[in-house]
């Protein structure tokens, strides 16, 4: 009876640290979880419908769907830029034809408008926009796109041009349901999408010097193994 007692308490003496462990994890995943969906709802909101009447020196648009285009244009007819650039155009797509797409006449337009060919993404969108600012000298952009696209959109342009102000301009296209979104499979979908990418972003500089420390390590081991 001694020996099965002192097996019982040996194995009581395994499962209570395993147990913690097990319920730590559970509430860090809780919390993990929580943090998650609540940032999920506040990206999920749409902003107000209101956008800043100042005019910039820019407007960029954002490839990704017509409205974002004919906001462009019309944001540049009622002179709140002196230039509009698009950023994300396809290779073989000239501005007469994007301007034929979206339904305008390419006369008024032709001195005013700059394409950018370079980006596939939201990341190379503000590098090739960043290039395209600082070689025309200009120290402000409206940026043009989606609403749900707009807060990866400003966290990109903030860090490839910081010291240049950029003003919000985001449209709301009719088949992103805003309210009730989670009941609509599309929306919820692009949504959880694009905030999973918003995330990355932020984590992006994080990860960079991460990986950076882990490179650099080996070779001050190295190094210092020559002395």
């Amino acid at each position: 009876m001694r020996y099965a007692g002192r097996a019982m308490d040996r194995s009581d003496g395994h499962i209570a640290p395993l147990w913690r462990a097990l319920r730590t994890l559970a509430i860090v995943s809780a919390g993990i979880s929580v943090l998650w969906l609540g940032g999920l709802l506040w990206f999920a909101t749409p902003p107000e419908d209101e956008t800043q009447s100042q005019q910039t020196d820019a407007i960029v648009v954002l490839t990704g769907g017509s409205l974002r285009l004919q906001s462009g244009l019309e944001l540049l007819r009622e002179g709140k830029g002196r230039k509009l650039f698009v950023s994300g155009v396809g290779q073989q797509v000239d501005l007469d034809e994007l301007l034929r797409i979206s339904g305008n006449r390419s006369d008024w337009a032709l001195c005013c408008v700059a394409l950018g060919h370079e980006a596939d993404n939201t990341f190379e969108n503000a590098r090739e926009t960043a290039r395209w600012v600082r070689s025309q000298g200009f120290h402000s952009v409206r940026l043009v796109t989606a609403w749900y696209h707009m807060p990866r959109s400003l966290l990109e342009f903030a860090r490839a041009m910081p010291e240049i102000d950029i003003v919000a301009h985001p449209v709301f296209p009719g088949q992103v349901k805003q309210d009730h979104w989670w009941a609509w499979r599309g929306t919820a979908a692009l949504l959880v999408g694009v905030y999973m990418k918003y995330l990355a972003a932020l984590a992006r500089p994080f990860l960079w010097r991460l990986n950076r420390s882990q490179i650099s390590t080996p070779e001050a081991t190295q190094a210092e193994t020559r002395r």
